[in-house]
């Protein structure tokens, strides 16, 4: 399933109760979303923030996001698991709705099997989301330099860059789902072997100046059963 829309979402949990959502989430929100014509990419705990869950997915355009979300969000898993799932948040409304850059700067998920329930252990790999907001809609030209400038350097320092993104700026369809509508935002993923690995990555240089925030760096463990590991 290519996709051509991504949601990257970040929840803020309550204290201790991250590892309950996830095993809530692997047990029984992959298979049943992905059932439904959605795509379950990866999610995550943020190394850095212990209260912090972040998971992609995605769809294949705007339409089928739409469909599937209403579809989900209105059928009997969810109701069957929606107040334990809710109970362990805060905020769930930190979504940033995405597009690849380019056709072929999503993520390759061909060949990528998903392990299945009961596996104990991810693989010892670190995901690193970067995350550039701007105040204007030059999120385009950011990734002109991301790939002339910076991606050369990062490749350099044995990373693995696997994805690179563009705010979607269509409507959310599914207002139900709040999504970040106002952000001109450009996201890479990438990945080291280990995270005895990780080095710091090139940020902004030119662009700095026209940033409404300094860049979110997230270290992203994959849980067991996260697609991208």
């Amino acid at each position: 399933m290519a996709c051509s829309v991504i949601e990257l979402r970040q929840y803020t949990l309550r204290p201790g109760r991250r590892d309950v959502l996830i095993d809530l989430f692997d047990r029984e929100f992959i298979e049943s979303q992905e059932d439904l014509g959605m795509r379950v990419i990866g999610q995550f705990r943020v190394l850095d923030e212990p209260d912090q869950f972040f998971w992609v997915r995605g769809f294949t355009d705007m339409q089928e996001r739409d469909a599937s979300l209403r579809a989900f969000y209105g059928g009997p898993v969810w109701r069957e698991h929606r107040d334990v799932a809710n109970a362990t948040m805060v905020d769930s409304d930190n979504v940033l709705l995405l597009r690849p850059s380019r056709p072929d700067s999503g993520f390759d998920l061909v060949q990528t099997e998903r392990p299945p329930l009961g596996r104990d252990r991810a693989r010892d790999r670190l995901f690193v989301a970067n995350i550039f907001y701007f105040r204007e809609p030059i999120e385009h030209k950011f990734a002109e330099h991301f790939e002339r400038v910076m991606l050369p350097e990062i490749l350099r320092t044995g990373m693995d860059v696997r994805a690179y993104f563009v705010s979607e700026h269509s409507a959310n369809t599914f207002p139900a789902l709040p999504v970040r509508e106002d952000e001109n935002a450009f996201v890479w993923f990438g990945v080291f072997s280990s995270g005895a690995a990780y080095k710091d990555q090139p940020v902004a240089g030119p662009f700095a100046d026209a940033m409404r925030r300094p860049p979110e760096i997230k270290r992203l463990a994959p849980t067991s059963r996260s697609l991208l590991r």
